[in-house]
């Protein structure tokens, strides 16, 4: 009976406080929606007001347990980040989010931590106070968009493309102040090994789930019901964040990467769909725990910071985000957009802070002041992301014409087709697959290192046949590292040129040099010096018997690896925002509804172009893809539509298709028709008008844009006439168009 009372004595608390969690949680939910307020904020809000600290309310009986919600709240809230991130999406995001959130993060890094040397704070919080202030709000941001209508406008793409970057660089902060902290110095071999470390379980996490947990999930498909799924994924979210907590890294790191790898498979839709009530459950628990955690002496004495830091917070994050946009070459308007809506912090912030309490590097104080400062920016962000319209307009009309002009003139010289250097893609692809090849093997002599070894010391011959079965697990790996072909176009045509001829044959001996130093590394864990050197040459020359085998064995693990990553999109064909856009215009996809009432109709009878502004630059219709149709091509149920044209003209198609039953679906960009800037010189159409150019038959593409003098036109007329320096942005065939800018 004692262990009994005991444990019920030990749960009470626990399950009481989760209650009260949610029955907070629940009365902001309907309080703030009816208000018209981000629920996030009355999550804190009611957190603060539940807490032990007032008499008033029901409150908390062990601030224990409320911690360990919170954790568990972190750790879910971070999974389910993952699995809207993607890996991939960071590869598509570009320059203009990275450069964006580079000079953010950069910015405001440093801006918080002169700020808090000015407050008088010690060193090590004002440096976590600069990181804290450097990430947005990924979860307020996309609540905003979707509550104020905006999600599919250009200036938003830049922002969720921002916040990729800044989630990835907020995981790799998150490991330096670790390291900084538990150091309690600013050790720079201690810095660039925790740098080292983290790029090593990145790569070998990401290769070993992309290789086998889409692998499984195809595999039991359908013996999986939805139940199944959703604690299968839930079970791989926990193994990684153990996984994670047993290298050293922080356990929500674990759970963020699982996500991610999990966004990768071709069941990431229907996962996340099934996680997203434990994301909402364990995201109120977590807004409204850090809500309790939050202490009122605290703020009442730190008042001044809270309203300083908010500011800076609100006008450093918008000044940071805005230059950041114009320097990757965006236009004034769209930069400023981008900037007002990245102007809080949220919780990545939170986790930031815990981390500083845990690991006692940071004072009591800092914690409730960036949770109020978050609270702060948290309301203010529904209003700076809708009022950046009108103010971005009212600058753009009174700020000196001199800046605009050169403004405008750096954005479409940035956006202007760049050509990368033969070296350039070779060096990045020898980069690429050193680094790979290099983590994977590494991982293996390491398990072999901890594991083998040992288990094979007390038999004869064991180590024999142990180093044998690694060799043969490592032979193709080995193989690829010293002799597969990368770049092979690029390396053909720098052969050609005598002075490549030298670098490239290094480039050569380095990776043989690597596959031999590290076949010696494994062999010398299972024998001593001498035996190992004979062993090594006797691999040496097994290996290049069996070249041929080797090479077949790791393209079919690469093949595997691939159709993992690639699955996705394979199978469902998707759609993302296309990045190249001119100005204000930019693509977007519709579908066309079974009941629409303007099926059947030819496109010159809707005058969709001479109504609303528009163009229409492609129509897919099962398979068949029409690139840049002709007046008398027809509209059909089940097309997909892509026109170019603004924001506003873009709407404007919106309440069109509205009227007429047509549906919004998500947007595609088909790989072989692409938006393209050229600039006129020496042509030979110039002195004609954009008709008798005949570039729409040259192209097969459309002029969408031009560019007189500084002056700008979106879908200009076609008896306008073409002049040298004239900046052109035309719609059509990859290729084609590839071969004019060469003219």
């Amino acid at each position: 009976m004692s262990a009994v009372a005991e444990t019920t004595q030990h749960l009470e608390p626990l399950i009481t406080d989760l209650g009260l969690i949610l029955m907070t949680a629940g009365i902001a939910v309907v309080i703030f929606r009816k208000l018209k307020q981000p629920l996030v904020l009355g999550y804190l809000i009611a957190g603060f007001l539940a807490g032990n600290h007032f008499d008033f309310f029901p409150s908390i009986k062990d601030i224990k347990s409320v911690e360990v919600w919170a954790e568990i709240g972190i750790i879910f809230l971070l999974f389910s980040l993952g699995l809207e991130f993607s890996f991939k999406k960071l590869m598509k995001v570009g320059g203009t989010a990275s450069i964006t959130a580079g000079v953010q993060i950069a910015s405001m890094c440093a801006i918080g931590y002169s700020v808090g040397q000015w407050l008088g704070w010690p060193k090590m919080d004002s440096i976590f106070l600069g990181v804290i202030l450097s990430i947005s709000s990924t979860t307020i941001i996309l609540k905003s968009f979707d509550e104020l209508g905006v999600k599919t406008q250009k200036f938003a793409g830049i922002v969720i493309g921002s916040l990729i970057v800044q989630d990835i660089l907020a995981i790799l902060m998150m490991v330096l102040l670790s390291t900084i902290a538990v150091s309690n110095q600013f050790s720079g071999s201690a810095l660039l090994m925790s740098v080292l470390k983290l790029v090593f379980f990145l790569v070998l996490w990401f290769l070993g789930g992309i290789f086998i947990i889409p692998t499984v999930l195809k595999k039991t498909k359908h013996l999986l019901t939805d139940e199944m799924l959703l604690i299968i994924s839930l079970a791989l979210c926990l193994t990684m964040v153990i996984f994670a907590a047993k290298a050293g890294f922080s356990p929500a790191l674990g759970a963020f990467i699982m996500g991610s790898i999990i966004a990768e498979t071709t069941q990431a839709e229907h996962i996340e769909h099934l996680i997203k009530p434990v994301k909402d459950f364990f995201g109120a628990v977590f807004f409204v725990s850090v809500g309790m955690l939050i202490d009122p002496n605290a703020l009442y004495e730190h008042a001044l910071p809270v309203i300083v830091l908010s500011m800076v917070t609100i006008l450093g994050q918008s000044i940071s985000s805005t230059f950041g946009a114009l320097l990757s070459g965006q236009p004034l308007k769209e930069s400023i957009r981008t900037g007002m809506s990245l102007s809080q912090i949220g919780e990545f912030s939170f986790i930031i802070a815990t981390l500083g309490v845990t690991l006692n590097a940071t004072n009591s104080f800092l914690y409730p002041i960036v949770v109020a400062v978050s609270a702060v920016t948290v309301f203010t962000t529904p209003f700076m992301i809708k009022y950046s319209l009108p103010f971005s307009e009212y600058l753009a009309h009174n700020l000196p014409r001199k800046w605009t002009k050169r403004i405008e003139r750096y954005s479409a010289s940035t956006q202007a087709i760049k050509t990368v250097s033969l070296w350039q893609t070779v060096i990045n692809a020898f980069l690429i697959q050193v680094i790979v090849l290099v983590v994977i093997i590494i991982a293996i002599i390491l398990i072999s290192a901890r594991f083998i070894v040992p288990l094979v010391n007390d038999y004869h011959l064991g180590n024999s046949f142990g180093a044998l079965i690694i060799l043969a697990i490592l032979s193709p790996f080995l193989w690829a590292l010293a002799f597969r072909r990368v770049a092979v176009a690029e390396v053909e045509q720098l052969m050609r040129d005598r002075k490549s001829r030298g670098p490239l044959t290094m480039l050569f001996f380095i990776r043989i040099i690597l596959s031999i130093f590290f076949i010696g590394l494994l062999l010398n864990i299972f024998f001593s010096p001498r035996v190992a050197f004979i062993a090594l040459i006797i691999a040496i020359i097994i290996y290049l018997i069996f070249h041929k085998k080797l090479h077949s064995q790791y393209h079919k693990i690469e093949n595997h690896f691939l159709a993992n990553l690639n699955d996705r999109e394979i199978a469902k064909a998707k759609r993302s925002r296309s990045d190249l856009t001119p100005w204000d215009g930019h693509m977007a996809f519709f579908d066309i509804a079974a009941e629409s009432n303007i099926a059947g109709e030819a496109l010159k009878n809707l005058q969709i172009r001479e109504n609303l502004g528009i163009n229409i630059v492609s129509i897919k219709r099962g398979d068949v893809m029409i690139h840049i149709p002709e007046a008398n091509e027809r509209i059909f149920p089940g097309d997909e539509v892509c026109v170019i044209g603004t924001d506003a003209q873009v709407q404007e198609f919106k309440k069109y298709l509205d009227q007429h039953e047509m549906d919004l679906s998500p947007e595609v960009v088909e790989p072989d028709i692409v938006l393209r800037q050229i600039e006129l010189k020496n042509h030979t159409f110039l002195g004609k008008s954009i008709k008798d150019s005949k570039l729409r038959e040259k192209t097969k593409g459309l002029i969408v844009g031009i560019e007189k003098r500084g002056n700008r036109t979106l879908n200009p007329e076609s008896n306008v006439i073409l002049e040298k320096d004239d900046i052109l942005w035309i719609v059509g065939d990859k290729k084609l168009l590839a071969d004019l800018a060469h003219d």
